[in-house]
């Protein structure tokens, strides 16, 4: 592990509304919120009434009713996401982006050149105010995870290190919650055993930890109580998985808006596919209920796949299988993962590809929506239906 804070963890705050109020003088200063049905992001002015991402529009409104709603522009957040990662990669060429409003820098062999890690992240913040027009926190620490707890914790555009003398003093006190992998039912089964903050899990054995959150879990969560993240700055990671959702607000969806939804997310997740030379093994279905409880479903193919027909055929079989349990709880988000990628090219012989009987129509599809657009052509069922939005992501690392 490194013996100095050298590791920035920079996230823009509130992404999608910062931008917002950005291109729009009259809604600096004042909640806004991002989303109609479902609040897809709300500025600070809103989260301090209480409007949180994925609330309900009406909820959000009742409880902020002077916001300003204002639609999603997702192509004007991804080239904003672009700008603001140019500057990172303008500042030091090690840098792993996590996702489109935020990234790991690693910027100790620039003490030498342009100064410590806490004036190059002063220069950073400055750079993205003036050429962006955008705010962002950053945390400094020797790991990645103090890194990202720190930007947190500074936030909103903030800035704070976390020297290697006061890490403990630091980390102990926050919230178990502030853990790097505590989710919900994980914070609730350590708050039943009386443990609220990281310094009360620190000092748990390790064996006791795995044994009361699993042994994978137990043993990552001990370690980072405990101060330890080894990880580097990794530039070269390509992702394990790629995913979207759809967010859906509270009333009844019926089965053929499930499917019609369900068809335009695998549809956009098998462009992304190919696009990236990549094929997959397993499907993965995600849900989120009316009581907002989650599920996930999966299925795993015979052979790598990057084919839509395949692909819609197991999504589909999964929500078939989980319509029973939807038409009793409701839903509120549906959404498709594809996990255990492969680079399609390094398939064969091993695990050949099962290109499918829609490998034709997919190769002459994605040419016309490269040449003519990604709305140029669509399916029958999809004409004159709205068909959602699709987050920006970052590209695929080569």
């Amino acid at each position: 592990m490194r013996g100095e804070a050298t590791v920035l963890h920079a996230d823009l705050d509130a992404f999608y509304a910062s931008v917002e109020q950005r291109d729009a003088p009259r809604l600096r200063g004042r909640p806004v919120i991002v989303g109609g049905g479902v609040v897809l992001a709300a500025s600070y002015e809103a989260k301090a009434r209480g409007v949180r991402t994925a609330m309900g529009g009406r909820q959000a409104l009742d409880l902020c009713p002077d916001a300003v709603v204002v639609p999603p522009r997702m192509d004007v957040y991804s080239q904003a996401s672009k700008d603001v990662f140019a500057i990172f990669r303008d500042t030091t060429p090690l840098v792993e982006g996590i996702s489109i409003d935020e990234a790991f820098l690693e910027v100790g062999g620039l003490r030498h050149i342009v100064g410590t890690p806490e004036e190059v992240a002063v220069r950073l913040r400055e750079r993205v105010r003036v050429e962006v027009g955008l705010p962002i926190s950053v945390g400094i620490a020797r790991t990645k995870f103090l890194a990202k707890v720190a930007s947190a914790v500074s936030k909103p555009d903030g800035l704070l290190v976390v020297e290697p003398d006061r890490e403990r003093e630091f980390l102990h006190p926050l919230p178990v919650e502030r853990l790097w992998g505590v989710g919900k039912v994980t914070a609730e089964k350590l708050h039943r055993l009386g443990i609220r903050t990281v310094g009360q899990l620190a000092e748990l054995e390790e064996a006791t930890a795995e044994r009361l959150l699993g042994k994978a879990s137990g043993a990552h969560l001990h370690a980072l109580a405990r101060l330890r993240d080894p990880r580097p700055v990794d530039t070269t990671r390509r992702r394990g998985s790629i995913g979207s959702q759809r967010a859906l607000g509270r009333r009844p969806r019926s089965p053929d808006e499930l499917d019609l939804i369900l068809t335009q997310i695998v549809d956009r997740l098998a462009r992304r596919l190919r696009d990236g030379d990549r094929a997959c093994r397993t499907v993965v279905l995600r849900l989120r209920f009316g009581d907002f409880a989650k599920a996930t479903r999966s299925h795993t193919v015979g052979a790598p796949t990057d084919r839509t027909a395949v692909l819609l055929a197991v999504a589909q079989g999964l929500l078939a299988d989980a319509l029973p349990e939807i038409a009793e709880r409701g839903i509120t988000l549906i959404g498709v993962s594809l996990s255990q990628l492969r680079r399609a090219g390094d398939l064969q012989p091993e695990l050949p590809i099962d290109w499918g009987e829609g490998v034709r129509l997919d190769t002459v599809l994605d040419a016309v929506r490269e040449k003519f657009g990604a709305t140029s052509v669509a399916r029958a069922g999809q004409l004159g239906r709205d068909p959602g939005w699709s987050t920006p992501l970052l590209p695929e690392h080569e």
